[in-house]
């Protein structure tokens, strides 16, 4: 994904550069393909976070045949709004004071399947938060029952940890992107400062989401997962070092 990351941010620095001159196709090419790079990671990450819930849910059949089902039709409908948002907007390259500036134009039906597209992701992610916090509340309460926390306490900590401040980030990258389909901020996106500075923040904000917070959903695994490797390491080796000066006690004892 972080791979991923670099090719989207390239593409992007490209597109916005005031110095590189585009035609107004290759103005919406180089937008479609920042657009299709952000959804393909985006399912990535879906498919991560059904991982994880299948996993704290004790590997549930059930749970995780309802995240499938409830994922691909969400996916289904974001491709196909997609695929007509594509075949309907247009690209304009605009010459503001001898800098290149490209503009994306969204007929008004074609705004509102934008902005429903991210409405169906953020009800995604509102659900996925659902279901973590009510597994990981159920735990914890069984854990301090039996007065105990242990490596299942501690697992449930770090997936909670990162999901949260996972989906933090995605909410405020989901207001910026819903917040453009206003008719003043859409307006003005390329002649305000405000707008500019508003713009800047929202992709700031989308690459942390998905090319940095989003491969920290399963590299916090992998990193509790080899710090216990470490650890079980470390107090197996205690006893052999103790047998193995042990032995060496008493055969310089015998001798």
């Amino acid at each position: 994904v972080r791979y991923i990351g670099i090719a989207y941010v390239a593409t992007y620095i490209q597109l916005n550069a005031p110095t590189i001159s585009m035609t107004d196709a290759g103005c919406r090419i180089m937008y479609t393909a920042v657009d299709l790079t952000g959804d393909v990671v985006d399912a990535i990450l879906g498919v991560i976070m059904i991982t994880r819930l299948h996993a704290m849910y004790q590997r549930s059949r059930k749970v995780l045949i309802f995240l499938v089902v409830i994922f691909v039709a969400i996916r289904i409908a974001n491709a196909v709004m997609i695929a007509i948002t594509i075949m309907h907007i247009s690209g304009e390259e605009l010459i503001l004071s001898g800098t290149y500036q490209c503009m994306i134009a969204y007929p008004g039906d074609v705004q509102l399947l934008s902005s429903m597209t991210w409405i169906l992701d953020t009800a995604w992610e509102v659900l996925a938060l659902c279901l973590a916090v009510w597994i990981a509340v159920k735990h914890f309460r069984e854990l301090r029952r039996h007065s105990t926390r242990g490596i299942i306490g501690d697992c449930f900590t770090v997936l909670m940890q990162t999901h949260v401040s996972y989906f933090a980030i995605f909410l405020a990258v989901s207001c910026f992107e819903i917040g453009f389909f206003s008719p003043t901020l859409s307006a003005g996106i390329l002649y305000s400062l405000d707008s500019q500075i508003y713009s800047g923040f929202a992709q700031i904000f989308q690459f942390v989401q998905l090319f940095v917070l989003g491969p920290r959903l399963i590299l916090s695994v992998r990193e509790y997962h080899a710090k216990l490797v470490a650890d079980s390491d470390t107090a197996s080796a205690m006893p052999s070092i103790a047998f193995q000066e042990r032995v060496h006690v008493e055969t310089s004892s015998s001798v």
